[in-house]
This record gives C-alpha cells, structure tokens and sequence, in this order.
C-alpha cells in the first residue's frame, strides 16, 4: 500500500466520524489483513506514521491492539512485523476455521432476510469482477467481506470475533499464496453457499462454508511446505 492510498483510505473513514485511534488502527489492521504488510516484512513505527498521516500515539496504540491479537510482533529497534506463519500453523488455523465458519453460516442461513441475500449475492458479484480483472486485493477485500457479511448474520458477536481474529493470522499468507497462483486458480463454493441459503438448507450451507474453509487454507499450507522446502 503506497503512502497516497494509505491517506485516502484514512481521510475515506475519518469521515465517518471514527476516534482518531479507531481510524489508525483499522487503517493499519487492513493494510495487515489484505498483505499489504507482508509476513516478515520489518517496518518502523516513524515509518508507519509517517505511511498513516497520523501521530505518533495512536499508531502505537494500533500497534498495541494488533499485537495482542497476534496480527503483529515488536522486533526490537522500534520494529515491528508480520509473523511468518508455518504449514504447522496453518493446520491449526484449518482445525479452527473448519468449525467456526460453518457453525456461523448454520446459524446465518436461519437468520437471513431477503435483504442480506441480496447483499451476499452483491458481494460474490463483485468478488467474481476482480477475478475477472486480476486484482488481488479487491479479490481479498470482497473475499473477505461475504465472510464477514455471514457473520454478521449469524448474530453470534463472540463466535464472530474468534473467526476474525483467525483472519488476521492468515491473511498475510494469503496474499502471498494468491499472488504466486493468480486470481483465475481461486474457485470458491460461494455460489453453492448462496444456492443453501436461499434454499433455507442450513447443513448445506455450512458444509459448501467448510470446503470452501478448506480448499483455500489448503491451498496455503501446501505453499508454505512448498517454500519450506526450497533451498535458501
């Protein structure tokens, strides 16, 4: 994320009237979750205030925060970085994910209105748009969003916030994965998701949420064993 687009994103949420630390901290757990950071990639905090636009103290109470949620890891020298995740890791995030993801799209195909199936239709339109052009973030960003949109649904704030957190470990690594293998080899199973829902099909639902889980972070662990592997 270039300086210019990291001041747009910022000034884009100050005007929804977000503390200035709420605004500093989205901004940055962004920049983590679509690998616009990427993992073991050292960065400065006079760096990052300078990158943000912001002042010095609430970029390091974002700094804090994402910490604490394992998002970031101080290096020492007023660097901090992305954790590099292992394929070991990764197996643990697939344990997680594959249980709370369909246990939020059960409750979310009970809970749906017509209106938020429309919305989750929009959201996998505008996914299949940036397949289409190749853009990797905007595939992320709204990849992200028909997730998080199903979460929202399911009306399970805690569950929601664990399936979040989980996000922000992966992310990063995803980035990676997907810049490696292109936006044309991503399939997902969000048609089949959305064929459930309206079908009012909950385990439907929940199972196309879990291959979908799976076919993705699969493809990340292979990657990273793949990397592993290679000589330095």
């Amino acid at each position: 994320m270039n300086k210019s687009a990291g001041k747009v994103e910022l000034a884009a949420q100050r005007q929804a009237a977000l503390p200035a630390h709420q605004v500093i901290y989205q901004t940055l757990r962004d920049m983590i979750l679509f690998g616009d950071l990427a993992p073991g990639q050292a960065v400065t905090i006079q760096g990052l205030t300078d990158q943000l636009g912001a002042g010095m103290t609430p970029v390091r109470e974002a700094i804090r925060r994402l910490t604490a949620e394992g998002a970031l890891e101080f290096q020492g020298n007023r660097r901090v970085c992305v954790p590099t995740l292992s394929a070991e890791n990764i197996s643990e995030l697939i344990l997680a994910r594959q249980w709370l993801d369909p246990h939020l799209a059960l409750r979310a195909t009970e809970r749906a209105t017509l209106e938020d199936l429309a919305h989750l239709k929009s959201l996998d339109h505008a996914l299949d748009q940036a397949i289409a052009r190749g853009d990797l973030r905007e595939y992320l960003h709204e990849n992200y969003q028909f997730h998080t949109q199903i979460y929202a649904i399911a009306d399970a704030p805690i569950l929601a916030d664990l399936a979040e957190g989980l996000w922000l470990r992966f992310g990063p690594s995803l980035r990676v994965v997907c810049g490696r293998i292109g936006t044309q080899s991503l399939p997902d199973k969000h048609k089949d998701i959305l064929d459930a829902m309206h079908a009012r099909d909950a385990e439907a639902a929940a199972r196309a949420i879990r291959e979908d889980v799976i076919q993705g972070m699969e493809q990340v662990r292979q990657s990273l064993e793949i990397s592993s592997k290679q000589p330095i």
